[in-house]
């Protein structure tokens, strides 16, 4: 399994700590979301910045459906299945070294992802963070308490349907 972490609040009056934690995870702006793995670091990265994002565990189907809507090539480029093949040799032409998935299609790097074997940072042709924009209709909870106190920050278990109506 791994996380999906989901930046809620903006850039103004975030400590030095906070915000060095949030660009190791590419969380630089407000609604930007990335895939980790499930483990104790990055657990405890995530509750040391627990008031400015939100996250929840996710299973491959979902993460296939993200990474086909949202995720992107270059910053301007969503991935589609003809991009992925046309970035990656965009990419390998570029930088030939330390490419793990030169040839890869999604369910490759979704499974890759799944399996808690790469960071989503290390796959070539992908960037390591999504786009999102604000939720259609609205956030339903208050999005300046944790998911504890009837808000949507933290670990968020309704944190998938927000997504949905974000992407």
């Amino acid at each position: 399994m791994v996380y999906l972490v989901v930046r809620m609040k903006g850039t103004v009056n975030v400590p030095r700590w906070a915000n060095l934690t949030l660009e190791s995870l590419h969380l630089n702006k407000k609604f930007r979301a990335t895939i980790i793995p499930e483990n104790e670091q990055t657990l405890g990265m995530l509750r040391k910045i627990k008031e400015l994002v939100s996250w929840t565990s996710v299973d491959d189907a979902f993460i296939k459906e993200f990474i086909e809507k949202k995720g992107r090539v270059t910053a301007s480029r969503l991935i589609t299945t003809t991009t992925l093949d046309a970035g990656e040799q965009l990419d390998n032409n570029r930088n030939s070294e330390n490419n793990e998935l030169n040839n890869a299609d999604i369910n490759q790097v979704v499974s890759t992802l799944s399996q808690n074997q790469t960071y989503l940072s290390k796959i070539s042709g992908i960037k390591p963070w999504f786009a999102l924009n604000p939720p259609k209709g609205g956030f339903k909870k208050k999005s300046k308490r944790s998911y504890s106190q009837n808000g949507i920050l933290g670990d968020n278990k309704e944190l998938i349907s927000l997504v949905k109506r974000m992407m």
